[in-house]
């Protein structure tokens, strides 16, 4: 079998295969795309005189789905660079390239017929040896090669990526009877190691594990409302974000799938299976008449919802018309939202008997344990895959079994035999023996119930979960905001875990202890963390207080504080490697730009983002972008500092924020010292390595650097550039005051250009400028919508 795949192809590039594609593309991987030949012409090549017979003609399905990456959105490309590595063709030409693959995906139709057909003809073109697999959301993978070679069906498997690939972490692999353990094996690590992938093994049964039991579970939903006489609004109200669900709750994660698709997969459960399951998987009747009027959801303007005038209005399934959206507020809910934690939470609501709400919940919730537990060995082997697709494809907080342990599992039992419901035999032996939960943990270690024990749960070695990890207590220190825990292999890793990872005192005051106790006892230090996001920057609010209150001697200190533990960052004797993920703004960034070496997870979003709230950079951002271009420069070229200064003055100014880690090294954010992790679970495992790589080539910590300056004339072209803006009616008169704070500490203090100074100097005229700003009463009010309506104010 091939040992390492190195190029693929996907045959199909409508949107789940062009995404794919994408995908493959975006983590370095060439990819040969192709798709059919068009039977037609079309005006427009009718008027350039073209035939049928033409190349540009011939591939232009194809040819139309790459170019669609652009604009779809979100973009399924890390980077415009990722189309370079796409080439297009068509079946009937290139298919015969497919030899030259390690992996081909066949990415057609779904229709069982369709894709026998492409497979057979990739068995007369492909290598002996070569992967092949086919992206189904639910067809049989074993049904497709009946007529195949022993070798074929040895190297096939289905892989059914959830959409969009880019964001989706759920991959289930599906193997057939006669797929080589090795090939399974390998597709497992490469999923996981190079896709940057949650692989999941699924069984050959309809729909696999995420959308058998996801599907299930909105229809339930759909058939507790009808019952009930609940609104959708009031549905989707309770079954969000309040009770570990994505915030699209229930209808508009319908909308955003499309009605027609969710249909589609429905019914391929109820074609193939009987009984009382088979009754849960009939489509109501509204939702038939819904497909039939095209109201599909998103990608028709209206479905469940329909946006007009900016407000946003839910459908009466009744009447099909749409009325004003409605909430479903009770005691329940009220009591809820007061938790802390998802798990919380859901247990008050489930609790709350008799309660419109919290019976609500509980009618739609035990119907998906039961479920579940019917299915287990029926579409996975274990209880882990079952709660990781669900999480990982559908987006919950926990999975079914992981909720059952939240609200308690004998408690539930017994309230579900209360009410003549039946509970799987497993169960009830499960709870017979004493059991008490499906997860056990023990010295940071979890095992799960498996046929009567406990079996320890395999984890990728590159994972490393930072809550068990402190739960075998290596922190070494800790206060409100942030800890030092012991990642093991001789290094240190600073946790921030303040209120949306906001810098305050307290993690200034960590980074400086952690950069003393690395200096003493460890090979490094990782800056890293497992939230929602990296940092957001400083405590805004915080600031905001006193600066109204006039503290500014408090607010000097605190910032001289940040920019003081940002140069340790940068000088510590040890290597500091940042691991920045999602949002990384502001302080965030700043954090991460002065230190040895970043490793970013993928999807980093990072910015200098002030400007946007009525500042500047104050931590020292502003000096290391700009360092970070000159740096940049090849060696030997002549440069232009002015061009330089108004590349880093515009993306401070204009408050650029990378839309993924490949854009951020064309932004300058990131350079070649610096790594991406496709992996997410992998980010520390990457960051401590790349620690451990740069301790044992002899790191030395780098010597305090002198910046050229780009001085009067730079400045003058910056402020130039604002003010064109301005008078084009695109910035303010404070946007402009702002924009000339930030021409001033680029240019150095308007020195004359070449002139070099110490980054003390820059930093404290990027501090002035900060401190200035602050006390200006637009930037104060600019502050206060941010922190209030979460969004811009301009002013």
């Amino acid at each position: 079998m091939k040992q390492s795949i190195k190029r693929a192809a996907v045959l199909g590039s409508g949107v789940m295969g062009s995404g794919i594609a994408a995908h493959l593309a975006n983590v370095g991987i060439p990819v040969l795309m192709l798709d059919i030949v068009p039977r037609a012409l079309t005006e427009n090549e009718k008027q350039k005189g073209l035939t049928l017979e033409h190349q540009s003609v011939r591939n232009r399905i194809a040819a139309k789905n790459k170019q669609e990456l652009l604009k779809r959105k979100p973009s399924p490309i890390t980077s415009k660079k990722s189309l370079d590595l796409i080439t297009i063709g068509n079946f009937e030409d290139d298919i015969g390239k497919i030899a030259e693959v390690d992996w081909i995906l066949e990415v057609v139709t779904e229709k069982l017929e369709i894709k026998q057909q492409v497979l057979e003809m990739v068995e007369k073109h492909r290598q002996e040896g070569t992967i092949i697999s086919s992206n189904t959301s639910g067809i049989s993978v074993e049904e497709m090669i009946e007529d195949r070679s022993t070798d074929f069906r040895k190297h096939f498997l289905g892989t059914h990526f959830f959409n969009p690939p880019r964001y989706l972490k759920l991959l289930e692999v599906i193997p057939t009877k006669h797929t080589s353990p090795e090939v399974l094996a390998f597709m497992k690590a490469f999923g996981e190691n190079v896709l940057g992938k949650g692989v999941v093994i699924a069984k050959d049964t309809p729909n696999f594990i995420a959308n058998r039991i996801g599907t299930y579970g909105l229809l339930v939903t759909v058939r507790e409302m009808l019952k009930g006489g609940y609104s959708i609004g009031e549905i989707d109200s309770i079954t969000g974000l309040l009770i570990g669900r994505p915030k699209s709750a229930t209808f508009r994660t319908l909308d955003v799938v499309g009605l027609d698709t969710f249909i589609h997969v429905a019914k391929n459960v109820y074609d193939h299976v009987e009984g009382e399951e088979r009754k849960v998987f009939e489509v109501p009747q509204f939702m038939k008449k819904m497909n039939e009027m095209g109201l599909h959801g998103s990608k028709t303007g209206q479905g469940f919802y329909k946006k007009k005038a900016g407000i946003i209005y839910e459908l009466n399934p009744e009447t099909f018309e749409y009325v004003e959206r409605t909430k479903l507020s009770t005691a329940a809910t009220e009591m809820a939202i007061q938790e802390k934690g998802s798990n919380r939470k859901l247990k008050a609501l489930i609790m709350s008997e008799g309660d419109r709400a919290g019976d609500l919940i509980w009618s739609v919730i035990h119907p998906v344990l039961i479920y579940s537990a019917e299915l287990l060995g029926e579409i996975a082997d274990d209880i882990p895959a079952i709660d990781r697709a669900m999480k990982w494809g559908f987006g919950w907080e926990a999975g079914p079994f992981e909720i059952w342990d939240m609200i308690g599992v004998r408690k539930t039992v017994a309230r579900m035999q209360a009410e003549g419901l039946t509970v799987p035999k497993w169960i009830l032996n499960f709870l017979e023996d004493g059991n008490e939960s499906f997860y056990r943990k023990e010295n940071g270690e979890v095992s799960f119930y498996d046929h009567g024990e406990f079996k320890k749960k395999v984890l990728n070695k590159k994972e490393i979960n930072l809550r068990r990890l402190k739960e075998g207590n290596p922190v070494i220190k800790q206060n409100n905001s942030a800890s030092l825990v012991d990642l093991g292999g001789g290094v240190a890793l600073l946790e921030f875990h303040s209120k949306s990872n906001a810098i305050g005192v307290d993690i200034i005051q960590m980074v400086n202890y952690a950069i003393d106790e690395v200096a003493k006892n460890y090979e490094g230090l990782v800056i890293g963390n497992q939230g929602k996001n990296f940092c957001v920057g400083a405590n805004l609010a915080l600031m905001l207080m006193e600066a109204q209150d006039d503290n500014f001697d408090e607010l000097d200190m605190v910032i001289r504080g940040f920019q003081n533990m940002a140069m340790r960052i940068k000088y510590s004797e040890k290597p500091v490697v940042t691991a920045p993920f999602n949002m990384t703004l502001g302080g965030g960034a700043e954090v991460s730009l002065p230190a040895a070496a970043i490793q970013a997870s993928s999807e980093t979003y990072i910015g200098l983002v002030e400007f946007g709230v009525g500042l500047i950079p104050g931590g020292g951002g502003a000096k290391e972008l700009y360092l970070k271009e000159l740096r940049n420069l090849p060696q030997g070229v002549p440069f232009d500092l002015t061009k330089i200064a108004n590349n880093v003055f515009e993306k401070i100014a204009m408050a650029k924020v990378s839309t993924s880690a490949a854009e951020a090294f064309e932004n300058g954010y990131l350079d070649a010292g610096d790594g991406i992790s496709v992996n997410p679970d992998h980010l520390l495992h990457d960051a401590k390595e790349k620690v451990l790589g740069l301790a044992k080539t002899g790191y030395r910590a780098p010597q305090p650097e002198k910046i050229p300056i780009v001085g009067n004339a730079g400045y003058a072209a910056m402020v130039m550039g604002a003010k064109t803006l301005q008078y084009g009616g695109y910035a303010s008169e404070h946007d402009v005051k702002i924009a000339e704070k930030l021409a001033y500490v680029l240019s150095g203090g308007r020195l004359r250009e070449g002139t070099q100074i110490d980054e003390q100097v820059m930093l404290d005229l990027e501090r002035e400028a900060f401190l200035s700003l602050i006390g200006e009463p637009l930037t104060q009010a600019r502050m206060q919508h941010m922190l209030v309506k979460g969004k811009a104010l301009r002013n």
